[in-house]
């Protein structure tokens, strides 16, 4: 089983979200990060499809997912409240939510937002976006500094990364540990630059992130005394720069209250590089949820 590439669309939240469903069983909602779409979960879905109903939707400004204007848009508050909207639209009011780097962000303000919502959590390859900003260090500027690039007043990083979308986003691909081209699928990397050629994308992906600096920062420090109940797993790439510059699980410990972790072989970008053990992760976590 794989997840379909045919394009649904939902109208939610006053977005046109764009997403993938297959599977069938508990839901299990997938978010992408930066610089992909929803084709990440491609092998993972394929693996997760007879146990769950997967739902990997674009986030707003990523894919064929809906890029409106203005950096307030690109909240992480904004984004959940379009995944929250889509769920209901399909049918689920509760949820199974993981995501990768940027989804991750998305899910930890979903599941802060509405833990009404939630079966579980889990986050992958991210530590708490504030701590990111506010304990903010040498090494960690160095490997991601297109958190400081991106969010660069409008036009210039657009403009830059226009001249040529592939070189710029390819190397994002190859950054934060342990990564090649040819850990990433054929289709699933022609469907990558597909979607980051489009200037509305690159407009929309630089809004995320000002977003990140100007409002979720912000938002963020009015909830560090909150702590998310449901069960939850951080997962991160045994080699990738999070992995290096922190002891991840440990940068969650006060903020989860109910937490597994594990190291998953590969960079940031494991989840491409290590499906199978993704999938393993992810299923005995939900499983361990759904039989008590």
């Amino acid at each position: 089983m794989t997840l379909s590439f045919e394009s649904n669309f939902a109208e939610v939240n006053g977005q046109r979200i764009c997403y993938a469903l297959a599977g069938s069983g508990p839901p299990l909602l997938l978010l992408h990060g930066f610089p992909q779409t929803h084709v990440l979960w491609r092998q993972v879905g394929a693996l997760l499809g007879d146990r769950y109903t997967v739902i990997a939707p674009d986030l707003r400004g990523y894919g064929a997912s809906s890029k409106p204007e203005g950096t307030e848009n690109y909240s992480f508050r904004h984004m959940a409240q379009d995944q929250t909207a889509l769920m209901k639209h399909l049918g689920f009011a509760r949820f199974h939510v993981a995501g990768h780097d940027r989804g991750g962000r998305v899910a930890h303000r979903l599941a802060l937002d509405a833990p009404e919502a939630m079966l579980s959590l889990t986050v992958m390859d991210i530590v708490p976006t504030h701590l990111l900003l506010d304990q903010l260090s040498r090494q960690v500027a160095t490997a991601y500094y297109h958190w400081f690039f991106l969010a660069q007043p409008a036009p210039f990083p657009e403009t830059m990364i226009g001249h040529d979308p592939d070189r710029y986003f390819e190397s994002c691909l190859l950054g934060w540990g342990a990564a090649k081209l040819s850990d990433f699928e054929t289709e699933a990397l022609s469907a990558y630059r597909e979607a980051w050629r489009d200037p509305d994308a690159i407009r929309g992906m630089c809004a995320d992130y000002r977003a990140a600096l100007y409002h979720d920062f912000d938002l963020d420090a009015q909830d560090l005394d909150r702590t998310v109940t449901c069960p939850a797993l951080v997962l991160y790439g045994a080699n990738g720069a999070m992995a290096r510059a922190y002891d991840v699980p440990a940068t969650w410990q006060d903020r989860l209250a109910d937490m597994r972790a594990q190291a998953i072989p590969g960079g940031h970008f494991f989840v491409d590089q290590s499906p199978a053990e993704t999938a393993r992760a992810l299923q005995t976590f939900i499983d361990g949820i759904e039989t008590h």
